[in-house]
């Protein structure tokens, strides 16, 4: 699918509830058990999006990344859900002045789900075959690393050039460790080193996880987890109500009320780096024309979708405040009807009919197209609305580029480069910003890439080169007897190593 976008299987990731971000004050936190902690509890978790299949080696897809980063597979560094770069299979690394070369140094004892036990050739065998092998998710990431070599414990990459991207790049599925060798069927079985292994699949319905009790680092606090698909979410509040489930994500934060009712759940919002984005494609026709697309941003209500969604945060540019680079863009296209009036005007552009291109998975309860409509009909322009199903958006729009305006969530974080890359479905191509995008990922200094970054982002949103309706926020029903499930960034990653289950 998708990659650095992971929008697709992404976007349909936060399906139930367009989680667009606005928030009426921001994050809250988990609530906390008061109950003592039962270590053979079985915690059952709502999710959205079920993967067609768990080849997450070559089968793009947030959903995949969702449940089996962390959880299953590891790489040598991990994230927090904060975006912090921590260790994971490696226990400290360096990184030399000039920033060639990364010296990382792998734990002993560790072992894969099977018994086997991790060596550094396995290491060195993964990042060298996801490199050179382009059907792997993300085998451009290392397309920098010039050698991966192993002595002893540590484990040597070589840059041809700096890359401040590069340690970000390992914590995802670039820097996942396999057992050299394995025949383990990856599209219906894994062998990780993770703290759960995964004990059974029902598809359609969900996958179990059992608590590995070989783990090198701090063991599971359940003995299992079920990850139970439910996509619709008044489905998944009855299974709530009912005592079917015990944290309920993806959530549509209007019924907040009703799933707090008998106080067995609180309504946690958390941070994300959901984008919802509007793309314009600009190669051609009335939205080549800057002064249109800066139009359409000036005529559009953000802050519409906040109240729609009861959660999120409004953004105006590229950049999510999860990520580098992250500046309030807000200045650059305030909602102004009349300015955006007279910018059709002046583009001779009044009376404009366009069409937008939309997934048909999109609930219904955060009505995207109706506020988009309603609201560039107050301008002028007339906005059909197509709804597809995600093959067909996946053709016409992101293969074949074949639309005018466009809508999809993006939970990608740091995925800023799309921005830089003219062939992408955005149809933006600013060579400005491709120089800066570049310059950043040559930087050695974090401070110096973020800016550099920032300032790219900026030349984009005044370029009005999409609309960014919303932030979204991290949506998350949890049981009052769970405490250690993770509130940020849900959509993308969700470690459960902390999750626990009390009595009450």
């Amino acid at each position: 699918m998708l990659r650095r976008t992971a929008l697709a299987a992404s976007a349909l990731l936060a399906a139930g509830a367009l989680l667009l971000t606005a928030c009426s004050g921001g994050s809250t936190e988990a609530p906390t058990a008061t109950g003592e902690p039962d270590p053979d509890a079985s915690a059952i978790i709502r999710l959205v999006l079920e993967p067609d299949n768990l080849d997450i080696r070559q089968t793009a897809g947030a959903a995949l990344d969702q449940i089996l980063v962390d959880n299953i597979y590891q790489g040598l560094v991990a994230r927090t859900p904060e975006q912090e770069i921590v260790p994971a299979l490696a226990s400290d690394w360096t990184v030399s002045p000039d920033g060639l070369t990364y010296e990382f140094t792998l734990r002993e004892g560790v072992t894969f789900h099977d018994g086997q036990a991790l060596t550094p050739q396995d290491v060195v065998w993964s990042l060298t075959t996801r490199r050179d092998t382009t059907t792997w998710s993300d085998s451009s990431r290392l397309a920098n690393v010039s050698s991966i070599g192993a002595e002893g414990q540590t484990i040597t990459l070589t840059l041809a050039a700096p890359d401040s991207t590069l340690l970000w790049n390992l914590t995802g599925r670039a820097g996942l460790v396999f057992k050299e060798g394995d025949t383990v069927d990856y599209k219906t079985a894994a062998n990780g080193t993770g703290p759960f292994i995964l004990d059974d699949w029902r598809e359609g319905a969900s996958i179990t996880f059992v608590r590995n009790d070989a783990y090198w680092g701090e063991p599971a606090q359940v003995a299992e987890v079920v990850l139970d698909y439910i996509p619709d979410n008044q489905a998944a509040l009855n299974a709530a109500l009912a005592g079917e489930v015990d944290v309920v994500t993806g959530f549509d934060a209007n019924l907040k009320d009703k799933i707090e009712a008998d106080g067995a759940f609180e309504l946690v919002l958390g941070k994300s780096t959901d984008k919802g984005t509007l793309a314009f494609n600009q190669t051609s026709g009335p939205l080549a024309d800057k002064r249109v697309r800066q139009a359409i941003r000036q005529a559009i209500d953000h802050e519409a979708f906040i109240e729609a969604a009861a959660s999120g945060e409004t953004l105006y540019g590229p950049i999510p405040e999860l990520d580098p680079g992250y500046e309030d863009l807000s200045d650059v296209a305030p909602y102004d009807p009349e300015a955006a009036k007279a910018l059709l005007k002046g583009a001779g552009a009044e009376d404009l009919t366009l069409t937008l291109t939309i997934p048909s998975f999109y609930s219904t309860s955060i009505p995207i197209a109706q506020i988009l409509v309603s609201d560039l009909n107050e301008v002028g322009i007339t906005l059909e609305v197509e709804s597809v199903d995600f093959p067909t958006w996946i053709n016409d729009v992101y293969v074949n580029k074949d639309y005018e305006l466009s809508y999809v969530l993006h939970t990608e974080a740091r995925d800023f480069e799309n921005w830089a890359n003219p062939d992408y479905y955005f149809t933006y191509d600013n060579p400005e910003v491709q120089r800066l995008y570049a310059e950043s990922v040559a930087a050695t200094d974090e401070a110096e890439a973020a800016d550099l970054l920032a300032q790219a982002a900026r030349i984009v949103s005044e370029d009005a080169a999409a609309d960014w309706l919303a932030n979204g926020a991290s949506v998350v029903a949890v049981g009052t007897n769970i405490a250690g499930m993770p509130s940020t960034n849900v959509n993308a990653r969700l470690n459960l190593a902390e999750l626990s289950k009390s009595d009450g």
